[in-house]
């Protein structure tokens, strides 16, 4: 994916429409590199979303403080597909303290998906979020 979070915010921004906020959504999640195979595993899947959902973590630099968390996932929803993306934009690349240090919600609130997301999306989005600063955590034991 070659957008910043920046850029995904300010294209958000620009959009007044939902029909057209889920459309770039989607766009968002289509422009995801692709999952390997082997990373749609078990141990991989966020428990807690209503749609498949599989992140994959990859370490840099560690271990300890100074270690870059690397995030890479996929759903087998567009949508979804689209929040992961989000996701991916706000923490991959960070270290496992900025991570921490992060209130990822409340970007998908400041983008309004807070509010036009369904309770069991909303659901998923947090049980992503915790799944992410959970492994942040692991980095930094």
């Amino acid at each position: 994916m070659s957008e910043t979070l920046d850029e995904i915010i300010a294209n958000f921004e620009l959009l007044d429409d939902w029909d057209d906020r889920y459309r770039y959504l989607i766009e968002l999640g289509r422009a995801l590199a692709p999952l390997p195979e082997e990373a749609h595993s078990e141990a991989n899947k966020v428990r807690g979303c209503a749609s498949q959902v599989w992140l994959d973590t990859g370490y840099e630099g560690g271990p300890g403080p100074a270690t870059r968390l690397i995030f890479r996932g996929d759903s087998d929803a567009h949508i979804v597909r689209g929040l992961v993306a989000l996701a991916i934009a706000i923490h991959s690349g960070k270290t496992a303290e900025e991570i921490l240090a992060t209130d990822a919600f409340a970007i998908y609130e400041r983008l309004g998906l807070a509010a036009h997301l369904t309770p069991q999306r909303s659901n998923g989005v947090r049980s992503m979020l915790d799944r992410i600063r959970a492994d942040a955590g692991k980095a930094l034991a």
